[in-house]
Parts: C-alpha cells; structure tokens; sequence
C-alpha cells in the first residue's frame, strides 16, 4: 500500500559555511593577528611558524644529547567563567600554560614547545586574540615555544560569548635526571615550600559557590587585596621554570611536587617512595589572604580546603638537608618566596 508524503517546498537559496555559523575568513584573521605572537615565543629548536600540518621542533638544536620527552595538557577549569563574568580574557592564557609547564617541571623537564585548543560557538577574534596573547607571554616567561594549536568554531556547542581552552606541553629531561629521584630521598631530607600567587586554577567551582555567598559582584573591590574581587580571582597561576629550572639542571632538588587539584595532602606524596611520608607543619604555611576570606565566607573545613585550595603553596620541593639552604637562597634570589614547612619521614 502506497502512503501519501505531504509536498515540500525547499528554500533554494544557496548555503554557505558562514551562513551555517562558521566565518573562515574570521578564522585566517585570527591567524594573522596571533603570528607575531607565536614569533616572540621562538627558541632554540623550533622556528614557531604558524600555518603547517604539525608543529616541529628539533631536540638536538635545543642542546640536548640523549633526551627523554615528558609530555603534559591541562586546562583551567571554571575559572573560564570569571574571564566570561568581568570580559577580561588576557591572563586566561598564562594560567593554561602553568597549569602545563609546571607538571612537567615537576618530573624534571624543561619545557619546550606548546600547542593550544581554543574552541567556541562563535568565534570573537578580539576576545580571541586576547586569549592567545596571554598563552604566548606564558610561553614566552617559561622559554616555551608556541609552535601551534587548533582554533575551532561549532555553532550550538557553546553558549554566546562562552570558549573552551586545553594546552598541550612537551619537555625534556638529558637521560637519568628526570624527577623524582625516589632512590635517593630519604628520612630528614626538607620539604621547601615555594608560594603561590593564589588558587592559581583549581578549586574555582567553590571559589564561585564563595562569590555567591558573600553577596558581593566581580566589579566590587575585593576584599582581601587592591582592585577588583574578579581581577584578585583571576590572578594568573605562577610560572615557576624561569625560577626552578637552573636550580634542577644543578641537581640539589630530589623532587617536586605541583600543588594543584587535591592540594598539599594529595598531591606531595605523588613525589614520594612508598617507604616515606610528607611531615608537614601547616602551622608554618603562609596562607594567603584570599583562602583566609574563602574559609571565613564559607564557613569550609580546614581540611576541605587543604585538600582542594593549594593554601598559598604552589610548589613543594624534596632536599637534602646539606643543599637546603643554597636552594633557598637561589629561589628567594629569583624573586619566588621559598621556606621549610617539613621534612620527610618514615612511613
């Protein structure tokens, strides 16, 4: 039996990609803009030209010998709604970079090239270009190449004015010094603490919940620090290569331990053989005023926020006792604010 299908009538005007939603040409715009920014990220090893296939970059040239690569992504959370929030997208990019370089830093290796993801219902290539100009001065800080990345624009996938952001670093260690140097930790060696600049990128889904508690908007003035409470929470996450690395390729750091989701309790015995355990001291930690005012607006648990803000630590580094306080010094000479919180102990 035949079923009659009712007639259609079809618009016939001729579809584009752009009419769908996505601007090529807005796309190549972009490109042009974010060159130069790629061209000041150049290092040995990489000539940081944008527009191939696949990023290159040449080990050999960057100095080493016999490398072992250490490889690492990240994104920076929900913090992209406080960028949403106060349209302030210029800082968004360096806290995607640190959130990379300094996870492979912890295992030993210098970072050397990064690639960026950049995805969004619409493509803004101001807001765009802003984002990227904080990825490039990120790399730029850590001696990182920008040597590529994928920008993509999907209608309907992201509300208006909303992106997504993932990095992708890759470092290098010489064969035999990557970290941690578990054989070589041992009872007694110092834990070093090297300060934050705040939540850095993580924990920002109770950082919110905060902000909503406490009545107050993003433009009002922050009530721990000068300017703004979005521009305080939207401080950018530490880089610590410039500070660390010289420090590392002289061997007086037996591990380190990249403070982030999970906070000082979870993340220092990553570091760490199964026969030791961190004795920390929280006493001595130097709490930024930003936790002090989360904690207080709150009412959260000490040990809810040990295990999900970093608490003003964004590093924490293994040393022996004799090398203590050279590392210190050559920290707290490189401008980072550094000091003992423990030791290690017998488990």
């Amino acid at each position: 039996m035949l079923i009659a299908r009712p007639m259609t009538t079809h618009d016939k005007t001729p579809l584009t990609y752009k009419a769908a939603g996505v601007d090529i040409d807005a796309g190549d715009a972009l490109i042009d803009k974010i060159k130069p920014l790629a061209a000041m990220t150049r290092r040995a090893g990489a000539n940081a030209d944008l527009g191939g296939f696949g990023g290159v970059f040449d080990p050999k040239a960057a100095g080493f010998e016999d490398p072992v690569l250490v490889s690492g992504t990240d994104g920076v959370g929900t913090k992209l709604k406080l960028a949403f929030e106060t349209n302030k997208h210029d800082t968004i990019g360096i806290d995607l970079v640190a959130m990379c370089v300094n996870d492979v830093l912890a295992q030993g290796a210098e970072p050397l090239f990064f690639l960026d993801y950049f995805a969004t219902g619409h493509l803004e290539t101001g807001v765009a270009e802003q984002v990227v100009t904080g990825i490039a001065n990120g790399c730029k800080e850590s001696g990182c190449a920008l040597i590529g990345g994928e920008t993509a624009e999907m209608p309907g996938m992201y509300q208006d004015g909303h992106y997504d952001l993932a990095g992708f670093v890759v470092g290098a260690a010489e064969r035999g010094s990557l970290l941690p140097d578990t054989d070589s930790m041992q009872a007694g060696d110092a834990l070093i603490a090297i300060a934050s600049s705040g939540p850095h990128s993580n924990g920002y889904s109770l950082v919110r919940s905060v902000v909503e508690r406490s009545g107050l908007s993003l433009t009002d003035s922050s009530p721990f620090s000068d300017g703004s409470l979005g521009e305080a929470l939207l401080t950018p996450t530490k880089l610590y290569v410039s500070a660390l690395k010289p420090i590392l390729k002289d061997k007086l750091i037996k591990g380190l331990a990249h403070i982030t989701g999970g906070g000082i309790t979870e993340n220092t015995p990553r570091m760490l053989p199964k026969t030791l355990v961190p004795a920390i001291d929280f006493d001595k930690i130097q709490v930024l005023p930003v936790f002090e005012w989360m904690q207080e607006v709150g009412a959260i648990d000490t040990e809810e926020m040990r295990r999900t803000f970093n608490m003003g630590v964004g590093m924490i580094a293994a040393v022996s006792q004799e090398n203590v306080q050279t590392v210190l010094d050559r920290l707290n000479n490189a401008g980072e604010t550094a000091y003992i919180i423990g030791e290690l102990a017998d488990a």
